[in-house]
């Protein structure tokens, strides 16, 4: 077999700087997934160039909307209104979780038959959690017998329904709205904890009435969807790695341009926070409901710090980065309700164990997140990303502060969601 490729990570003195982030993932997916339902060309702004949203793109082109990017990067999507074109080819969604689950909502809602399959992880990813709403709302859907990908789909007349999921997801209550938005009467889905509200805000841009009261989000079927052009603010998730890197040099000053700031991303800025940042928000305003700004952080010492609940479901795409930099805080960290870091792209509970052992650190794994003591050396390692993302994007982080070298092997999937992300790391990291 062929050795996989590696990206070296030199130990750095501190990080200085500013930069943009990639327009965020999140944002990106749900505008591009509207915008086909939509009548006529939508214009996206900084939309996501990462692996996950092309994935989108192509679904969304095989289900007839016509997509064209410009020599500026600004992404315009002709929609074909609610009822969409049946596809010739299965709907690939390589790794995205994103595309599958949120756009298995819009096909459901559509008279035809589709195929929805993906790679190998995606296709190990739980599916059952939109399978049984949508199938409640009236479409048909097989599986495998574990319940995942691929998934095949018969759309057709759905009904709305009022639906309690299981695991707090956004991704779950994007589908069912999206499938409500094609359905007849009004669709409900009450959150058992109160997660990202991208899905709300986009669907409001693209001028959809919907109602929340308390826990419960409410959409009414049949409204129609109007083009826009918005730009996608920087994505917050991405912008993490920055922070938390910034976060563990004393020294350390770093702004980040144009982030999204919205309230349900936002619980990573009050972790940092508690663990001593001086954190101030810049140039905050609104755009189609999302809030958008600049970060400024310097570093300082905080606490021992325990993520469990509401918040960890708030940061579980921040999770690895921040136990990947636990070891270097002032009072390390405790991570518990956790158990979905299990099903991502890797198990991410185990795989950020074994590297942070490879690395020399003390840490105890539990079922459900991470006892990480603070006040740790690391020194450098060969770091396997297991093909996520998350992982060797957070582990890149933690060899700037070991001593020695690291190998952060299968770089690559990086381009999931951030092609450029150790090209823009090298610009704020001081040697």
């Amino acid at each position: 077999m062929p050795e996989s490729k590696a990206v070296p990570i030199h130990p750095a003195r501190n990080v200085l700087g500013s930069l943009r982030v990639p327009g965020d993932k999140s944002i990106s997916h749900r505008y591009a997934m509207l915008a086909t339902l939509a009548e006529g060309p939508s214009r996206l702004h900084n939309f996501s160039l990462g692996a996950d949203c092309a994935s989108t793109l192509g679904c969304v082109q095989a289900l007839g909307a016509k997509v064209e990017r410009d020599e500026q990067g600004r992404l315009t999507i002709e929609g074909l209104g609610p009822r969409l074109k049946a596809p010739a080819v299965p709907l690939d969604c390589g790794n995205s979780g994103s595309t599958m689950r949120m756009l298995a909502g819009i096909v459901a809602g559509q008279s035809f038959a589709s195929e929805m399959l993906g790679d190998e992880s995606l296709s190990r990813r739980p599916m059952k959690r939109i399978i049984e709403p949508l199938t409640q709302m009236g479409a048909e859907i097989r599986a495998t017998q574990d319940g995942c990908a691929p998934l095949h789909i018969t759309g057709g007349k759905l009904h709305g329904i009022e639906y309690r999921p299981l695991v707090a997801s956004a991704q779950v209550k994007s589908c069912l709205l999206f499938a409500g938005l094609l359905a007849e009467g009004v669709t409900t889905v009450e959150e058992p904890m109160r997660t990202r509200d991208h899905g709300e805000l986009a669907l409001r841009a693209f001028g959809v009435k919907v109602e929340r009261k308390q826990a419960g989000v409410s959409i009414q079927g049949g409204q129609q969807l109007h083009p826009l052009e918005v730009t996608i603010p920087g994505d917050i998730s991405s912008a993490a790695f920055f922070l938390c890197a910034a976060s563990i040099f004393p020294e350390s000053n770093l702004v980040i341009d144009g982030v999204s700031l919205n309230p349900t991303r936002s619980a990573l800025l009050d972790v940092l926070a508690a663990m001593g940042c001086r954190i101030s928000m810049l140039r905050v305003e609104e755009q189609h409901g999302e809030l958008v700004g600049t970060i400024s952080l310097v570093p300082g010492k905080g606490p021992h710090l325990v993520i469990a609940g509401a918040q960890t479901a708030a940061l579980v795409d921040e999770l690895p980065v921040l136990a990947a930099i636990a070891p270097y805080t002032a009072g390390g960290l405790e991570v518990r309700d956790a158990g979905e870091l299990r099903v991502k792209e890797s198990d991410r509970l185990a795989v950020v164990t074994q590297n942070l052992l490879a690395m020399g650190a003390q840490v105890e794994q539990t079922a459900d997140g991470w006892r990480i003591p603070g006040v740790q050396k690391l020194h450098g390692a060969e770091i396997n990303s297991f093909g996520d993302h998350r992982i060797a994007m957070a582990f890149a982080i933690a060899a700037l502060r070991a001593e020695g070298d690291t190998l952060i092997r299968n770089p690559e999937c990086v381009a999931i969601s951030y092609p450029n992300f150790f090209q823009d790391l090298e610009q704020v990291v001081e040697r």
